[in-house]
């Protein structure tokens, strides 16, 4: 019979000590003659949050010390476990000896010792110890240990001592350490040594990373990586801070290789902060010592740098934008001059809800300027414009299911151009345009299936006229022709470029949609004017009298499937552009692939034909291994851009990640590379990492 010994507990003058808080409960209990209290049989004794469980206690008045039989086990309130045959520890459960013991921390790690000593002050030393995260079979060894003559766990500064250490693979000794320091498992955030790599590359030859993470306390930590490679010296420096009101994360990288003379360097930053009056300001910071470095250090695919600094407000009512952005070319044949590199620009946006006549009504003021110094005057044109615009609109019901929907603009800029004398100094410009827009959307019920289909017919009718000297079209040079730009006024990315005349679009959306979340819309338009538009690129012709035909389709298949089609295409069904992407996700596989062609341009700008594919997969074969592939083809060249393909290996203890990887990227400055990289990770000695072991059979 299980009694609650609460009654003897003033026999335990320091257990009586916890105001009620201990307890013991036991099959039989028994006082002896000196006047020691034995307990036997299903024996559990509980002290401010740490239980134990025993097949015997005896407790010894005139020690003060509990005397207990195994099998035994203790857990703590910050998740260590405790297993032993034999122990002497205090009433309190706070520190005592342990003997034929094991300590498991956070479920990962465990460690088996001859003999654990508990001290109050939070330290426990294992004598003659081996430490894992990997099952153990019987008295195989593990796949790998490491073995101390003994170890220290220090419990408020959550680290792992270990005095003359060897690691072990299968029970054979690899490398002998006399002193190693590693965080335990419940450690967020230590100093230490990272996941070493290994690597092969053709541009780097073949290394090491070894990166070194420091913390600088609660907000910040540095990661400092050294290369050490046959072919290169790098050395890469991670900084992370953050405050209250924001953040910050740099990379500096710095190399000395046999690619190019000298240093060579690339500074990636980031960083976001909140200031007073709900305003944001954040920036992006990106340089580089020559065009190849992202590329030979696979950094990034970048072939064009911007750095930023943006300040902005948003609020129901609208927004405010203060950006300047500085651009490098790291292109072949283009020069970073007359880009143009620096772009600053101002936004003020208001928007009133309900407006006149009960519509919407924004208000907009903005201003942008860009600087160049090329070697001809259009290279070298300097241009700064202000304007500010007014838009009304408003949607109402004017027959049996039909939406009217009524459109207004209007805007006023002003053009300063320098350094370009075949251009005006200053030139005004006035532009306004009005539309009409009708929806008649009709649903269906569909009996049986309880799917609701929806059709809908949309035409618009809008016309724009500019007044005062047209300015050189910068920001309107390669526009896209979607479903979101059929039914609007301005189909143009920019201002400098403005629709003008007579247009109509003409569109059709049927949309399905079933109860158990799959739906299927396909959006089907074209566009009509009055004449075609100048000074614009000829894709998809958006520019002229009849543009092309637009199909857009987008299919939900469940939760782990979606396609979506967007092509454009003439009378006679020539494809001017066609984007195809793919998401599949399941248990086992994930997969996203995409397509993209958009025919080759002599109109506005000379642009060749693209043609690309893309694919990125990860296959899971099982709770212990991963495939992963990545590749890229640009099918109008007929040659690959990269591939890249990686396997992964795990268990309760270990995890491995090979990859290789192929860039075929061939220009004056870069040349195309392979390079390989492996990795190794010890399970259980992560910070911050949760382990998810892969079930084992010891028999298997």
């Amino acid at each position: 019979m299980i009694r609650l010994l609460s009654a003897l507990l003033s026999l335990l003058p320091s257990l009586g000590a916890a105001q009620g808080l201990a307890q013991l409960v036991a099959d039989n209990v028994t006082v002896t003659a000196q006047d020691t209290l034995v307990a036997r049989g299903n024996v559990e004794a509980f002290y401010d949050g740490t239980r134990l469980t025993a097949s015997e206690i005896a407790y010894d008045r005139s020690a003060d010390r509990l005397t207990v039989t195994g099998p035994i086990l203790i857990t703590t309130p910050g998740g260590e476990v405790f297993t032993a045959d034999a122990a002497e520890i205090d009433p309190q459960l706070e520190s005592g000896l342990l003997r034929g013991a094991r300590l498991v921390l956070d479920r990962q790690l465990q460690i088996s010792a001859g003999r654990i000593d508990r001290t109050g002050s939070g330290l426990t030393a294992l004598t003659r110890s081996a430490a894992t995260s990997c099952q153990v079979c019987g008295n195989g060894p593990p796949l790998w240990e490491i073995r101390a003559a003994r170890v220290v766990h220090d419990e408020v500064g959550q680290q792992l001592y270990f005095d003359d250490a060897s690691f072990h693979i299968r029970g054979v000794p690899v490398i002998w350490l006399p002193r190693l320091r590693l965080p335990d498992p419940t450690l967020e955030r230590a100093s230490g040594l990272l996941v070493p790599q290994l690597f092969s590359s053709d541009t780097l030859g073949i290394g090491v990373k070894l990166p070194y993470f420091v913390r600088l306390g609660g907000r910040r930590d540095l990661t400092v990586t050294p290369w050490i490679a046959t072919k290169s010296r790098n050395l890469e420096l991670g900084y992370r801070q953050t405050w209250r009101s924001g953040w910050v994360a740099l990379d500096t990288h710095l190399a000395e290789d046999d690619t190019e003379q000298g240093l060579r360097y690339a500074i990636l930053g980031e960083g976001a902060f909140s200031l007073p009056r709900d305003v944001r300001l954040d920036f992006d910071l990106e340089a580089v010592s020559d065009d190849a470095v992202l590329l030979d250090y696979d950094l990034s695919d970048a072939d064009r740098l911007d750095s930023r600094l943006r300040a902005y407000r948003l609020r129901d009512g609208g927004y405010a934008l203060g950006q300047i952005t500085y651009y490098e070319s790291l292109r072949d044949g283009e020069s970073s001059t007359s880009l143009p590199p620096l772009v600053a620009r101002l936004e003020r946006e208001a928007v009133l809800r309900p407006g006149p006549f009960g519509g919407q009504l924004t208000l907009r003021a903005d201003a942008d300027a860009l600087w160049r110094d090329g070697p001809t005057p259009a290279a070298a044109r300097d241009v700064m414009r202000a304007g500010v615009s007014a838009g009304w609109q408003q949607d109402r019901l004017v027959g049996p299911g039909v939406i009217l929907g009524t459109e207004l603009q209007g805007r006023v800029d002003a053009y300063v151009v320098s350094d370009d004398p075949s251009r005006d100094a200053v030139s005004p410009r006035a532009w306004e345009a009005a539309g009409v827009t009708l929806r008649w959307p009709l649903i269906r019920q569909e009996t049986g299936t309880d799917a609701t289909q929806v059709i809908e017919p949309v035409a618009s009718l809008s016309y724009a006229a500019q007044q005062g000297t047209a300015p050189a079209n910068e920001d309107s040079r390669l526009p896209e022709f979607g479903a979101a730009t059929l039914h609007t006024l301005d189909r143009l990315p920019g201002e400098d470029l403005q629709e003008t005349g007579l247009s109509a679009g003409l569109g059709l959306r049927w949309s399905r949609t079933a109860t158990n979340g799959r739906t299927l819309s396909v959006l089907a338009g074209q566009l009509l004017r009055d004449d075609d538009l100048g000074d614009l690129s000829d894709g998809a012709g958006l520019g002229r009298a009849r543009s092309d035909w637009l199909i857009s389709t987008r299919a939900d298949l469940g939760e782990d499937m979606g396609l979506a089609l967007h092509a454009t295409f003439d009378n006679q069904f020539d494809v001017s552009s066609a984007e195809a992407r793919l998401e599949f996700d399941r248990d086992r596989i994930d997969l996203s692939g995409a397509y993209l062609w958009l025919e080759a341009e002599t109109g506005g700008d000379e642009v060749e034909a693209i043609s690309e594919a893309s694919i990125d997969a990860t296959l899971r074969l099982g709770p212990r291994w991963s495939l992963e592939a990545q590749a890229r083809y640009d099918i109008a060249a007929d040659a690959p851009v990269r591939a890249e393909i990686g396997a992964g290996w795990r268990n309760e203890c270990v995890t491995v990640d090979l990859s290789a990887s192929r860039r075929y990227t061939d220009t004056e400055e870069v040349d195309p590379s392979t390079s390989f990289g492996l990795s190794v990770n010890l399970n259980g000695f992560s910070a911050g990492r949760q382990a998810r072991p892969a079930a084992r059979d010891c028999e298997g």
